[in-house]
């Protein structure tokens, strides 16, 4: 066997295995249609209306990159993200697993702000006015009579302290002294530290409609503002918020951030958010943190304070959100939407719709019936009417079947009920080349050309026919690639790597067997074609 030939077999081995090794790896990774998951229409949310139709698609398009940055970041394999319209954004998660993590990921705004928390004495000042406001505005039969005595040895046990405990002692003595439901506000808020309350989890619903009052909000400190905590502090079966006493205008937004990580924190093994800030944002946070040492700063995700840590030093250019003992999973999704950038606006999810994975496999088990058949056929009609020929065809063909499943491994392709018709085609191109050699080398023979110039010459002038048609199916599979949509984009890679694969397959891997074929066939016997 010469040089040439051992050099040409080592090729084809070395391509079989990358292919086989990518598929052992990797496997094939399969689309919306055939193993089910997520369809969601989201639409971006005016409800003021006062977003003009410019504004409403720019902020579309906006939304779309960092719905699809969060979506890559969270590992969804080959996700459907594009825009339909000029205000609807379609995003199909093929086999997600957790469902509702998703949801949370794509809705959530990530509009991440840093304020500081204010002293709470000058609201403090303000809660008679307001009390008296709010029992004005409502009718005496929509204040509901609290009871005190439970709240507040609640609170004591969370909070264990005797200070707050007199102070509350005689809170509710002067309550009953002036009578039922003359501290509506008062009588729900516990303080805990500057700038804090905390609000029994049954009472939310009531202090949320009481501070949405607008004549609780003209009563309220100058440039001051209420947001609550995003998490539930505890003691046994009592739940509490906090509510702080923010200043109104952050001094920094999220955009000053440039990384965030999750972690653990070594010193108290809590969940945190570790995040590094550019330099103009390192600049401020060091001069608003060397302002207010010993005071705190809320950090404030969507309108709701993620952690509010006191000031021990000046910060420059990191940070850190504590999360106590929230899960890793949660920690990971909130770096992951703080990289991502916050949305323009609030998204709606106007269409939800779950693809089971019985409809896939449905899909599945008719495209491997579709691919047998045509192939079946393909190999018969190859044997039938090309002998030998058609024999050494068939095995290239194999081999050509398991590249093409291996560079779709390989590129982590994701395979579409479109992308299986768009293999089984390819695998009827790929012995189309063959054709036009075979029927060329018939051609030589029958002009009287030995064997072996026969092969050269047959090889040789079919080149620039399998070139072009290959090459204007793959423009072709480009131009679907770039203005089609999944199935089609599905249906495009399968087939530009069908068809790479069968160029490879008819001029190098048929030629090579067609070497050894007539390296092995005794000279005087005429080629089985």
């Amino acid at each position: 066997m010469s040089g040439n030939l051992v050099r040409r077999l080592a090729i084809i081995g070395a391509a079989l295995a990358c292919a086989i090794f990518f598929l052992a790896r990797n496997g094939i990774k399969q689309g919306l249609d055939l193993v089910g998951g997520m369809y969601l229409a989201i639409q971006v949310q005016d409800s003021a209306g006062t977003m003009t139709a410019q504004a409403r698609a720019d902020a579309t398009d906006q939304a779309l990159e960092v719905i699809r940055n969060r979506i890559d970041q969270f590992g969804v394999r080959e996700p459907v993200i594009q825009k339909f319209g000029n205000d609807r954004i379609i995003v199909e998660l093929a086999g997600i697993d957790d469902e509702e993590r998703a949801m949370n990921l794509v809705r959530q705004t990530a509009f991440l702000e840093f304020q500081l928390v204010k002293d709470s004495r000058e609201f403090e000042a303000a809660l008679p006015r307001i009390d008296r406001a709010i029992t004005a505005a409502l009718p005496a039969g929509e204040l509901e009579q609290v009871d005190t005595t439970r709240s507040q040895s609640a609170l004591d046990l969370l909070f264990q302290d005797t200070t707050a405990k007199d102070s509350a002692a005689a809170d509710s003595a002067a309550a009953s002294a002036a009578g039922p439901n003359s501290r509506p506000l008062s009588s729900l808020l516990q303080p805990n530290g500057a700038g804090e309350f905390v609000v029994a989890k049954q009472d939310m619903p009531k202090v949320q409609r009481y501070l949405a009052l607008p004549e609780v909000q003209r009563l309220l400190p100058r440039n001051t503002e209420l947001l609550w905590g995003d998490s539930d502090l505890g003691q046994g079966a009592a739940l509490f918020r906090s509510l702080y006493v923010l200043d109104a205008k952050p001094f920094m937004l999220g955009t000053a951030l440039e990384d965030a990580q999750a972690g653990k924190d070594p010193q108290f093994n809590e969940t945190i958010v570790s995040f590094q800030l550019n330099r103009p944002g390192g600049r401020t946070f060091d001069r608003i943190t060397g302002q207010n040492i010993g005071n705190r700063i809320a950090i404030v995700l969507d309108e709701q304070v993620k952690s509010a840590p006191v000031v021990n030093s000046r910060i420059s250019t990191s940070g850190q959100i504590q999360m106590g003992g929230a899960p890793m999973t949660e920690a990971r999704d909130l770096a992951l939407v703080l990289r991502s950038g916050s949305l323009p606006a609030k998204i709606e999810v106007i269409e939800q719709r779950q693809v089971g994975p019985s409809l896939g496999q449905d899909s599945i088990n008719k495209g491997i019936i579709a691919g047998i058949i045509g192939i079946v056929l393909v190999v018969a009609i190859m044997l039938v009417f090309y002998r030998m020929a058609g024999l050494l065809s068939v095995l290239a063909l194999g081999i050509y079947c398991v590249l093409v499943l291996g560079g779709m491994a390989g590129f982590e392709a994701t395979l579409t009920a479109p992308g299986i018709a768009g293999f089984v085609l390819s695998v009827g191109m790929a012995v189309d080349a063959n054709v036009l050699i075979f029927e060329r080398i018939r051609e030589e023979i029958l002009a009287g050309r030995t064997q072996r110039m026969a092969v050269d010459e047959g090889f040789k002038h079919a080149m620039s026919a399998i070139v072009d048609s290959n090459l204007s199916t793959i423009i072709t599979c480009l131009i679907l690639y770039q203005v089609g949509t999944g199935p089609v984009r599905g249906f495009a890679v399968t087939l530009i790597m069908g068809v790479i694969a069968s160029f490879f397959s008819a001029v190098f891997i048929t030629r090579t067997f067609f070497m050894v074929y007539m390296d092995r066939k005794p000279a005087t016997k005429p080629i089985s074609i």
